[in-house]
């Protein structure tokens, strides 16, 4: 395990290591969390790199990643444990063949940690396992009810399970929650976190993103494909490409051999950058000739 940076430079550049460009807000906000060991609370449009964050995290700290995925209708028993009935069962009717099932004891011996099936979230702070990055994606999926359930293991790093006791982390995990914002998430949670909004890159952190990603796209249609998503987000879409889709863009024209863009190429690939047919019928043709004006006179 990678000891944490001292300072923003040493933040960015651990980031940088692995392949995230960020800016020196962002920088500032993920040393503060990993400095103060408070979670983090990434908010922003989808596609500007706030999963990527947790990721680059636990591969440069060397630390396991866990990945809680939030959805609709998620419980405590698939984000943080559940005990093993069937196992219990079996035990019981050991015991109870056995001539052994005394009611006190056969319950003390049924609720122990070899029973208990760790979810993500008590693996991840799990004392016997090795520290941990959890990643806490897209809260905004989950119920509002289950926001109460979190504020425990935001502030104390630990959970409660009523049958067993308390289990606590012996090394505090690096925790990552991100939202898209598809609803408002309880001030409970955010006053528990620091808090960043991931905005689409400019420019200049956008190219410096693909070159790191993407090295093998020549300099000129990098330049354009930067420039023209830019001018794109500008637009009024449904779904707004994201980074990851300029990268998929810009590797996309590579493969079919393409060093500068025309306005039948991006015409033609359309799909990899716009995700529904409404915001593609509206930039085909005459929109993507004047974006790329603009992107020439530019």
């Amino acid at each position: 395990m990678t000891a944490l940076p001292r300072s923003v430079a040493e933040t960015a550049r651990l980031l940088a290591d692995q392949g995230y460009i960020a800016d020196r807000e962002l920088a500032t906000t993920v040393h503060l969390a990993l400095a103060m060991e408070r979670p983090l609370f990434l908010e922003g449009e989808p596609g500007t790199g706030k999963t990527e964050i947790a990721k680059v995290l636990a591969a440069g700290l060397g630390r396991r990643l866990v990945r809680l995925q939030c959805y609709d209708g998620m419980d405590q028993a698939a984000a943080a444990y559940e005990w093993d009935h069937a196992r219990q069962l079996m035990a019981i009717r050991l015991a109870e063949a056995s001539g052994q099932a005394e009611r006190e004891s056969l319950s003390s011996d049924i609720y122990t940690r070899a029973y208990l099936r760790a979810r993500p979230l008590l693996s991840a702070i799990d004392p016997d396992l090795p520290p941990a990055v959890l990643l806490i994606d897209e809260l905004d999926r989950a119920d509002e009810p289950f926001e109460a359930f979190l504020l425990e293991l935001l502030a104390d790093f630990q959970i409660t399970v009523p049958e067993f006791g308390t289990v606590r982390a012996a090394v505090k995990p690096v925790v990552i929650l991100t939202s898209n914002r598809t609803r408002e998430v309880h001030d409970a949670i955010r006053r528990r976190c620091l808090y960043h909004w991931v905005a689409y890159p400019d420019a200049a952190r956008e190219r410096a993103i693909l070159a790191a990603k993407a090295p093998g796209v020549p300099a000129k249609l990098a330049d354009q494909v930067v420039a023209f998503l830019q001018l794109l987000r500008g637009e009024d879409l449904f779904k707004l490409p994201g980074v990851a889709e300029t990268i998929d863009w810009a590797q996309a024209l590579t493969y079919l051999n393409k060093t500068e863009l025309t306005a039948g190429d991006v015409d033609e690939t359309l799909g990899v950058l716009l995700k529904y047919q409404d915001d593609i019928a509206k930039v085909r043709g005459a929109e993507v000739a004047r974006l790329l004006n603009e992107v020439g006179a530019g």
